[in-house]
């Protein structure tokens, strides 16, 4: 998933493993400090990502990713980026991130999947 001499690690905090069953949503969140690292090791998950940042390039643009053992990518989160997901197919998927810090829930802000905030149907599949 993750080695120390990737370009991407800076960091070990913790790694965990989250259960997504099909047709379930995750969302939203995002770290305030926090950089994530996703893989999918069973099943398959929709992947996406929104940029809310104020001074941001891509402030306002969407990125929606499907991930599974067959389709497979290692997705790094930086800290300020909402980002959810969801179980696709006919199996539960298995989600491991690798996270830069260990868990605090002071560093973690929340919204519902339905938040307008973020202009993002889990309803819809976009392929």
């Amino acid at each position: 998933m993750l080695r120390e001499d990737s370009p991407v690690f800076s960091r070990f905090g913790e790694i965990y493993f989250s259960c997504v069953h099909p047709g379930v949503v995750k969302a939203w969140h995002f770290h305030k400090k926090m950089t994530l690292n996703y893989a999918v090791v069973s099943g398959q998950i929709k992947f996406v990502l929104f940029d809310e940042r104020v001074d941001s390039p891509t402030k306002g643009e969407l990125q929606e990713l499907y991930i599974s053992p067959e389709n497979y990518a290692l997705v790094t989160v930086p800290p300020l980026i909402w980002n959810g997901f969801k179980g696709v197919g006919t199996k539960t998927a298995i989600v491991a991130n690798c996270a830069t810090l260990p868990h605090d829930p002071d560093e973690i802000e929340r919204r519902p999947a339905s938040d307008k905030r973020i202009p993002y149907d889990w309803a819809i599949q976009h392929r």
